[in-house]
């Protein structure tokens, strides 16, 4: 085995073990019934947010919360300050992630959100047990907050990796709650490869 290769596998384990480690707990059962009671049964919709990488997470989430039957759209905590958090409205829930817990536009944009919604819930998806962010959430769902795969500790790696799949399970709960088939997937994604294979 060459030096890559056993780097590459070690890699492999340290996300494979952060991903075994995310804590198992009642938070997803509560998050289901608060996604499918505002969206499914109120007619609202999913609002994800995060800022930089963790932001990147949030639009994928939204997006494949979309495409699978579950009405989603990404908000840039920045982009709110500037008229986007018009996007707001009744029965919405906000869906944010933010590793530390504490991102400072995070928190801004929950108090903007109440202040023109007061009661919009949050569910925080975080890597930080006792952030200011969880404060306020009606949910929480922590990645276990594993050390960073980056060799300087720094750049957001496994901590990306945990939300993701924290992401999946999300979507792939409510799919299964809501008994979401293919002929749905096909009448929300039309082209490409997948639009094809989920009409076929």
């Amino acid at each position: 085995m060459t030096f890559l290769t056993d780097r590459v596998q070690k890699i492999i384990e340290h996300e494979t073990q952060a991903i075994r480690s995310i804590p198992k707990n009642n938070g997803y059962d509560a998050a289901i019934e608060l996604i499918h009671a505002h969206i499914h049964t109120k007619g609202g919709k999913v609002i994800t947010s995060g800022l930089g990488k963790a932001g990147q997470i949030a639009h994928n989430i939204a997006t494949t919360f979309s495409s699978t039957g579950t009405p989603a759209v990404f908000l840039h905590p920045g982009e709110a300050q500037h008229g986007d958090l018009g996007v707001l409205q009744k029965n919405d829930v906000l869906l944010v992630v933010s590793n530390s817990g504490k991102t400072r536009e995070i928190l801004e944009l929950i108090t903007l959100a109440r202040d023109l919604i007061p009661e919009i819930p949050y569910i925080l998806i975080s890597g930080n047990p006792e952030g200011p962010l969880k404060e306020g959430a009606q949910v929480t769902l922590l990645t276990g907050n594993p050390d960073e795969v980056c060799p300087l500790g720094l750049s957001p790696t496994t901590s990306i990796t945990c939300m993701t799949v924290i992401g999946d399970i999300l979507v792939v709960l409510m799919m299964e709650k809501i008994g979401f088939t293919k002929q749905g997937y096909s009448m929300r994604h039309h082209g490409g490869y997948l639009g094809q294979k989920s009409r076929s």
